[in-house]
């Protein structure tokens, strides 16, 4: 029985060998470069701006291609040139909006945390209180409007209390599920250390609702603008809602929309700044999330 021939270096080579024998290596595909995470940072803050041109710019196409009636939709140039038309009557609504939101957003963030630490440190109080406040969630706030305006008449009295009763409890039920959801483990540790359930709740429950607080401030403050405004549409003669009511009456479409837009600019001012003072005060909740 003969022994097959060896392959040498003068052999032919085989497929996918180098003539010695020696399998071809491809060379690597070059790496892809990593953004840093700067660079990330700076797409995600571009990102909205650039999403917002691209639909005021479509927007504006869209009302030019069709020629649509100012009357029915106005185009984004109408609403500016609304705007500056009639900057001093819309900065005094404006204004008057601003602080009575405010003003109900303050006794929605005092009751709110006030509540939710009762709820959240208490099972019993939890099981009681928290469905009852649901169902009072579901009512429809524009329905307290008629009952308010009986009470204290028309002005601002409606809108304070419209605005504090649709924001307050987004704020209640993170603060009470933060303290609920604090760690059995954790809490028994603390106990053999010494420590007492207030302070469990004060010095371990309340540090960590931060998180939960600062989440519920962001969707409470732009409920409360919604509040102030459905109230100010039947229940007062000045504020946004009022001069929504009164552009709408007049056909001025282009000023109706420029009292939305202040409105949302309002709204995501508060919204940026309760997230600027989150980022400040509770980096520790968020490592690991910049942009990945």
């Amino acid at each position: 029985m003969t022994r097959p021939p060896e392959v040498t270096a003068c052999d032919p080579a085989l497929p996918g060998e180098t003539p010695g024998g020696v399998a071809d290596v491809e060379p690597a595909a070059p790496a892809r470069p990593v953004a840093s995470s700067a660079v990330i940072r700076r797409r995600l803050q571009i990102a909205p701006w650039a999403l917002l041109v691209a639909v005021i710019a479509l927007w504006e196409l869209v009302c030019r291609a069709a020629n649509v009636s100012e009357f029915i939709f106005p185009a984004p140039s109408a609403i500016a040139v609304a705007l500056a038309q009639y900057a001093a009557v819309i900065a005094g609504h404006a204004w008057r909006t601003f602080w009575t939101t405010m003003v109900g957003f303050a006794i929605s963030i005092a009751v709110g945390v006030v509540l939710g630490f009762v709820i959240g440190s208490s099972r019993m109080a939890y099981a009681a209180v928290y469905p009852l406040m649901t169902a009072f969630n579901a009512l429809p706030k524009a329905a307290f409007v008629p009952i308010l305006v009986v009470w204290f008449g028309i002005g601002i009295g409606p809108a304070i209390l419209t605005a504090f009763l649709i924001s307050f409890f987004p704020i209640m039920v993170n603060i009470a599920t933060g303290l609920a959801t604090l760690e059995p483990e954790l809490e028994d540790v603390l106990r053999v250390l010494g420590a007492k359930r207030i302070d469990v709740l004060t010095k371990v429950g309340l540090p960590r609702t931060l998180p939960y607080f600062f989440a519920s401030l962001k969707v409470a403050i732009t409920l409360a603008f919604v509040g102030t405004t459905v109230s100010e549409m039947s229940a007062a003669n000045e504020g946004i809602g009022y001069l929504l009511v009164s552009a709408g009456s007049a056909l001025r479409m282009p000023l109706a929309f420029a009292g939305l837009v202040v409105i949302a600019v309002m709204a995501m001012a508060m919204y940026e700044l309760f997230s600027y003072v989150e980022k400040h005060t509770t980096g520790w909740a968020h490592r690991g999330h910049d942009g990945r």
